[in-house]
């Protein structure tokens, strides 16, 4: 793509569908333009202007719209080559790229959707139950997929496309494990039951473009209060 290319990000800096695109736009090192998106009020008449659908994040390409953060992040790996993502005209560039959304896939239907029924469970039971699914699709499914990791996925030295759609929840586990959001049992079966996840998963929390945007503070405030009113209600 051109160096006169224009992006505005439009985002929310506690969505973590939204930090997506900042990983992938802080690896590729494109300059951007950025739009903070109030996600607690109805969207502004200019905004839906630009994006009818109101949807965040979005990112505007010189004229263009494209929604959705998986999609965002592809576009720009596919825009702007780069270590995130092999082309896929080669038979490897495209076993690399099927690898990775295997992978991203699995983390998000095997495991990382549990955790999110744990946030939203109206019991101990349920919040459990959700917890317990979790681990079980971790040490089944998604622990033998990093069993190459040298910190990144498959072996990488720095991050990949896999990173950036998933890095975003990889850091909040981090955080909602430190500050008591997730429950200890969750911390101690991914230390002994998939070590090459835990180690994975520290190394992309700490990792620059994953923290840049993200406000510890915030979002664990957020999230606690998000869970006392579930289990109010």
């Amino acid at each position: 793509m051109g160096s006169n290319d224009k992006l505005v990000l439009y985002t929310n800096h506690r969505c973590p569908w939204a930090h997506r695109a900042h990983i992938a736009l802080s690896e590729l090192g494109i300059p951007f333009e950025e739009e903070i998106i109030d996600l607690d009020t109805p969207r502004t008449e200019a905004y839906l202007k630009v994006n009818p659908r109101g949807l965040v994040p979005s990112l505007r390409f010189n004229d263009e719209i494209i929604t959705e953060s998986g999609i965002v992040s592809q576009f720009l790996a596919d825009a702007y080559p780069s270590h995130l993502l092999p082309p896929s005209n080669t038979v490897d560039g495209a076993l690399r790229r099927a690898r990775v959304a295997f992978f991203v896939d699995t983390f998000f239907t095997k495991f990382q959707s549990h955790l999110g029924k744990f946030v939203f469970a109206k019991t101990d039971a349920d919040a459990n139950a959700g917890v317990e699914a979790a681990v079980a699709g971790l040490v089944k499914e998604v622990e033998p997929l990093l069993k190459d990791a040298k910190p990144f996925f498959g072996g990488a030295e720095k991050l990949t496309l896999a990173e950036v759609l998933t890095g975003s929840f990889a850091i909040r586990i981090v955080s909602f494990l430190k500050a008591g959001l997730y429950p200890a049992s969750l911390g101690e079966a991914i230390s002994t039951k998939a070590p090459n996840f835990d180690k994975w998963v520290h190394e992309v929390a700490k990792h620059p473009s994953v923290t840049s945007i993200y406000q510890e503070d915030v979002v664990v405030k957020f999230t606690k209060a998000r869970l006392a009113s579930n289990r109010a209600s």
